[in-house]
């Protein structure tokens, strides 16, 4: 076939009058009758390569796909540009048995160039006994890392095609995916045993895409502020856990955010509906776990969050590689903590050891990249074997935009790689890093590096800066990191280069994402690191004593003394503001907020004070969503023992729940389950214990009664208390 002619089809099927980047060779190459890899990043028109090729080559195509999503995307797509839906079918399980018989009818007369399959479909004996009886033109592996182990979706059943393709037909395979690390392209091509595929490798950069990391603290109420400047935008957000995603969104709906949740939680149609919401933008946000957004063509996603950092680099650039995929802007915002790394860790254990150590060693991966202050593209491309000179960059991550100051650090890089040398290139980065610092693990102390002369050698820098100084002096190539054992790191020709004719090296001084790894979560925390307002608290507690003899209550029942804290740091100084604070609800704020509202506006006017609440966060409480469920089934008056059945919780936890939407403003009755277990004389001792208390601490009234009462009755009481009084 000629090139013209390629041209002219193109032009023909899609419309478009030009390829993109490598797209016409891969065709090309695909039409003679070659195997080939293609590696292109999200957005650079993958897909291409196998349709069009697809579409003026006889007989059908078998595309293998991993998500029916996916599938039914790109079924849509095809049609769309045919007038016969024919052309495109898949086969997979959520098809009638007619549907099926339809699909195979329309393959036998010839009308269907491109059928897309599951793996799980391909493996079955009826289908592979009906591919064997047509005419295949070539297969095509999409989203091909899916083969590798080593890649970041790694699905066992796509390691069987190679065979089953063998038992179909002998036709030329086109392999594709957006992310291939050279140690995965290696694994995909000796698993297909295609090491004579010509391979087109388009480079990595995505040069509109913007990157950023912050530390995780006040996720909500940063992601939050962030979208609000991105009104009518659309964007993906990215949770690990399925329950952070309907956290996350409920969170974004309350704040007046379009946002639904994508997870495999949710029933097929809920799910396509609200992929279908997205790409007609009748909502701007999807809060989504990974299984949302691969192949999804939705050309102008402005905006890609992480919530939680990804499980390796691979997911990471994926995930964000669907932000911008038509040229335009596209920011990447990721929020990261080492604790998150550290649990990911945890869920390793009980697998294999080889699984662990791939694991543990994408983990790391991520953890350099989120922790470096080295260009952020330069150390993703680096990760794909890319070479890139951030000068190039144009301010285009943060760590260019707000570079960290350089130290000289020539002695350093060579402690290093002697220190590499000395252990005969046998260790990975951690071990050095110790040996470095001169911190004798039972590691150290088992290999005898502890004697080495050069044990120590750096005592005087901690190991998080040598970690730093692996991290670039890998990144500028001097080192390298054998895939093979899992990271061992081996010393380049460079690196000995370097240790004969040693040469000024600027290390950058890292961020320091340790120091905020304390137990502060997402939400509300307003900056309680800072100090106390003594004099407004003082001033608080008055007002609250005054309006508590006026109104002949507790003191606690109006605000607790958290509350009064959290307004020392936020000053909220309407209604709307109140009800961001620790433990005040909208019935709290609107029965007793004004004067406390009145107050800290006459302070913060008259001390001149900024207030920390530069963005008002509406939190939901209990915010799984089960609020509503709770109070209804307290309604119907069913036992806590049942309603905690019934979630998987005790009901030490519905009591817990039940008092943080009672403590915020609302009002429950729990009388029916109360009069089950308290007498009424029994119940109005206690009640009367709590009229007249100056604290609700229940160790004082633990005390009070002599320990007559147990702590879970005298919290079923405060209940009732707080409920009647205060709501």
């Amino acid at each position: 076939m000629e090139v013209m002619n390629l041209k002219d089809s193109l032009k023909s099927f899609f419309g478009f009058d030009s390829f993109k980047g490598s797209q016409e060779e891969i065709i090309q190459n695909v039409l003679d009758g070659k195997n080939t890899f293609v590696i292109m990043p999200t957005g650079g028109g993958k897909s291409m390569c196998y349709q069009l090729p697809a579409i003026i080559s006889e007989g059908t195509a078998v595309i293998v796909s991993p998500l029916i999503a996916l599938m039914k995307n790109q079924v849509d797509a095809i049609r769309n540009v045919s007038n016969d839906d024919s052309i495109a079918h898949f086969l997979n399980s959520s098809l009638s048995k007619s549907d099926i018989i339809r699909v195979k009818s329309d393959i036998v007369e010839g009308k269907t160039k491109l059928l897309y399959v599951a793996p799980e479909s391909l493996t079955k004996k009826e289908n592979i006994e009906f591919l064997t009886n047509v005419k295949v033109s070539f297969f095509a592996i999409d989203e091909a890392h899916c083969i590798s182990e080593w890649g970041h979706d790694f699905r066992p059943e796509y390691r069987r095609l190679r065979e089953i393709f063998e038992e179909i037909t002998t036709v030329p395979i086109i392999a594709l995916t957006a992310t291939a690390t050279p140690k995965v392209q290696n694994d995909i091509q000796k698993n297909l045993n295609m090491l004579d595929a010509v391979v087109f490798k388009s480079s990595f950069n995505r040069d509109n895409l913007y990157y950023q990391i912050f530390p995780k603290k006040e996720v909500e109420k940063q992601i939050i502020k962030y979208v609000r400047t991105k009104e009518g935008k659309s964007g993906i957000i990215y949770c690990l856990s399925r329950k952070k995603v309907e956290e996350l969104a409920e969170v974004l709906k309350v704040n007046g955010v379009k946002a639904l949740p994508y997870h495999a939680g949710l029933d097929a149609t809920t799910r396509a509906k609200h992929q279908d919401m997205f790409l007609m933008e009748d909502v701007d946000v999807i809060v989504a776990t990974i299984a949302f957004g691969m192949g999804i063509d939705k050309p102008d996603v402005r905006f890609v969050i992480h919530h939680d950092i990804p499980k390796s680099l691979e997911s990471y650039y994926q995930e964000t590689g669907r932000a911008g995929r038509d040229g335009g802007e596209g920011e990447c915002i990721a929020f990261y903590r080492y604790k998150d790394v550290e649990k990911l860790e945890k869920f390793l254990q009980g697998k294999p050891v080889a699984e662990q150590e791939i694991g543990r060693q994408l983990l790391n991966e991520i953890a350099s990249f989120s922790e470096t202050s080295v260009c952020r593209r330069k150390m993703i491309l680096h990760y794909f074997g890319e070479s890139y000179d951030e000068s190039n960059c144009g301010e285009l991550c943060d760590n260019c935009k707000h570079p960290k100051e350089k130290q000289e650090g020539k002695e350093h890089v060579l402690h290093l790689l002697r220190a590499i040398e000395e252990l005969k290139e046998t260790q990975r980065s951690k071990h050095y890093c110790s040996f470095l610092h001169g911190n004798s693990t039972a590691e150290i102390k088992a290999y005898k590096h502890d004697l080495s002369p050069l044990f120590g050698i750096g005592k005087d820098k901690d190991e998080h800066f040598w970690n730093a100084v692996v991290r670039q002096t890998a990144v500028t190539g001097l080192i390298s990191k054998d895939i093979e054992s899992y990271g061992v790191l081996k010393l380049t020709e460079e690196g000995r280069e370097f240790m004969k004719n040693p040469r000024s090296f600027l290390l950058t001084k890292e961020r320091d994402y340790l120091v905020l790894d304390d137990d502060s979560d997402d939400g509300q925390s307003g900056g309680r690191n800072a100090v106390l307002d003594q004099e407004l608290y003082d001033l608080l507690l008055d007002l609250r004593k005054r309006i508590s003899q006026e109104k002949s209550i507790p003191p606690f029942v109006i605000f607790q003394e958290p509350s009064l804290r959290d307004m020392c740091f936020q000053y909220p100084i309407s209604i709307d503001e109140l009800t961001n604070i620790q433990g005040v609800g909208n019935g709290k704020a609107t029965r007793y907020g004004a004067p406390f509202a009145a107050l800290i506006k006459q302070y913060v006017d008259d001390n001149d004070i900024e207030q920390h609440q530069d963005v008002v966060v509406k939190s939901i409480v209990n915010k799984s969503g089960l609020k509503v469920q709770l109070i209804q089934n307290i309604d119907r008056k069913l036992p806590l023992e049942d309603i905690g059945q019934a979630q998987g919780k005790s009901v030490d936890d519905v009591i817990t729940e039940i008092e943080s939407i009672v403590l915020s403003g609302t009002r429950v009755n729990i009388n029916y389950y109360i009069d089950d277990i308290l007498d009424e004389d029994v119940q109005e001792e206690i009640y009367d214990y709590f009229s007249e208390a100056e604290t609700e601490d229940l160790t004082e009234a633990y005390n009070e009664f002599d320990g007559e009462f147990s702590e879970e009755e005298l919290r079923l009481m405060r209940i009732k208390f707080m409920s009647e009084m205060a709501n």
